[in-house]
């Protein structure tokens, strides 16, 4: 085994901090919508609030950054091998059989991962937080006293933060299973910690040798 070092320090960073953020957002969104007491609603209100200007502050900063670096490339779609990718997940990883695609640092994520991170970048976290702050803005009055906006219900700006909540904490639960399907349960949140991740030395050649064509 050869450790190959795949995951920056920003990117463990934003990584880790973004999943903190959105679990203590889900923890006091839902407690504003009643479901439970910690906080209290107040508290709850005004935790929500401040944590969700600091997701948006992250969001820019990772924009910025996936730009500047070109990692933005890692999340292009492709077919490439995809079919094998999903026959993997549904019977292949029950059956020991062997991954079908292997980690680089220029390669991340597989062909599904590429799909299903695309859709949670470019649509389930715009809509969340776009609703978030249509929320905290509806009939807001400036220094002019003139409303923000008003134009939209509530009621349909509540639906689609709380929707684009509830898939936000289906995509998390997902996501930490899909972690275990590494070469062990672990080995693939070691990575996101250490930013190393191991790999057979004929893959990392193999590797290698595609990336230098």
């Amino acid at each position: 085994m050869r450790k190959v070092y795949i995951y920056k320090g920003f990117e463990r960073l934003w990584h880790w901090t973004q999943a903190s953020l959105i679990m203590f957002l889900a923890v006091t969104g839902f407690e504003v919508h009643g479901s439970y007491s910690i906080f209290g609603f107040e508290k709850a209100t005004e935790y929500h609030r401040v944590a969700s200007w600091m997701l948006i502050g992250l969001l820019i900063f990772a924009i910025f950054w996936h730009l500047t670096t070109g990692e933005w490339r890692q999340y292009i779609p492709t077919t490439k091998q995809l079919k094998e990718q999903i026959q993997f997940y549904i019977s292949g990883i029950f059956k020991g059989e062997h991954h079908p695609t292997q980690k680089s640092e220029l390669s991340k994520l597989n062909p599904l991962q590429r799909l299903v991170y695309l859709g949670f970048k470019i649509i389930l976290i715009p809509l969340t937080t776009t609703s978030g702050i249509l929320y905290m803005l509806y009939k807001t009055i400036d220094e002019n006293n003139l409303i923000v906006i008003e134009d939209y219900p509530l009621a349909s700006i509540a639906f689609w933060h709380t929707m684009g909540a509830i898939l936000l904490m289906i995509f998390l639960v997902v996501h930490v299973y899909m972690t275990t399907t590494g070469k062990t349960p672990t080995s693939n949140i070691n990575a996101m910690i250490t930013g190393y991740e191991e790999l057979e030395e004929n893959e990392n050649e193999n590797i290698q040798n595609h990336e230098t064509k």
